[in-house]
């Protein structure tokens, strides 16, 4: 008895500093994330009182409504908008994250500082930067107009497009980063071996760099996809009333409409997706990892 009196002492002492380290975070996690979720998981199911607020009446209603086309439409919009803004982060960052992984340590560490340099000051400060830049009167038009490459003011701004242009600037380092992770890690004595073989610059890059970075690919994809959706207020800004996407709508239903209720289901289904996202990723990225 007395050994096993020992043995539970001796394990119990071992889990109390564990428990010490892992405690809290439980606790925190179990206070702002699992509570707030279960609260609106819960209330996706109730009713929109007559003036706001919830009222105790179990339905699906609220999930029901998502299939209106005029919800659909803005789904559409914007996945769209989210596919498009990751091919043009993709497209811009990968030849960006290629040539800092290649680039000597001294200028390796400028261009990565370039890279976070945004993240010093608020988005909401630089996204209200483009509105100077993009407005009629503003630095773009004002430039086209006196070299004379147009005749009038362009709309550039409250369009698609100056959503697109808010959001790549956005989210353009959550692209190059896990790109520049990715190159950076891959073996060079494998293009040494393609040269070898006398496979050109072009093809060395289509069949072995561009393959091997494929999770780097899925990652940054991934990181700017999800967040396009709910960045709200880039949307609001620089698309006005003319570009309403998923991360607008719930807003609207918690501040202007006052339906928590839909709202609540809204930000479900948002959040269902972005798991669905990430089980996509860590299926196919997470082989892919192991297959390089």
């Amino acid at each position: 008895m007395n050994t096993v009196a020992l043995k539970k002492r001796r394990a119990l002492s071992r889990s109390i500093p564990l428990f010490l380290m892992v405690g809290p975070v439980i606790l925190w996690l179990l206070i702002f994330v699992a509570a707030p979720l279960g609260y609106i998981l819960v209330i996706s199911f109730m009713k929109k009182g007559t003036y706001g607020g919830v009222v105790a009446n179990f339905n699906f209603q609220n999930y029901l409504r998502i299939y209106d086309p005029l919800y659909l439409k803005i789904f559409f919009v914007s996945i769209v908008i989210a596919l498009a803004t990751t091919v043009l982060c993709l497209v811009i960052g990968y030849p960006f994250a290629y040539i800092i992984a290649r680039a000597d340590d001294r200028n390796k560490s400028i261009l990565l500082s370039l890279i976070m340099l945004p993240f010093w000051t608020n988005s909401l400060i630089r996204t209200y930067g483009w509105i100077i830049l993009l407005r009629t009167n503003g630095t773009f038009n004002t430039l086209l107009l006196s070299t004379h490459l147009i005749s009038r003011p362009l709309q550039m701004l409250y369009t698609n497009g100056a959503v697109m242009v808010g959001m790549v600037y956005t989210l353009f380092p959550f692209m190059v980063l896990p790109l520049y992770s990715s190159i950076e890690k891959l073996d060079r004595s494998l293009l040494e071996a393609a040269n070898d073989l006398g496979a050109k610059p072009r093809r060395a890059f289509w069949r072995v760099t561009l393959p091997l970075t494929v999770p780097g690919v899925f990652a940054g994809c991934i990181q700017v996809f999800i967040p396009t959706l709910g960045y709200f207020f880039i949307s609001d800004l620089l698309g006005g009333g003319n570009s309403v996407l998923v991360g607008n709508l719930i807003r609207n239903q918690f501040l202007a409409a006052r339906d928590w209720p839909f709202g609540a289901a809204l930000s479900i289904l948002l959040i269902v997706f972005t798991i669905v996202l990430m089980r996509v990723y860590k299926h196919f990225g997470g082989s892919l990892e192991n297959i390089t």
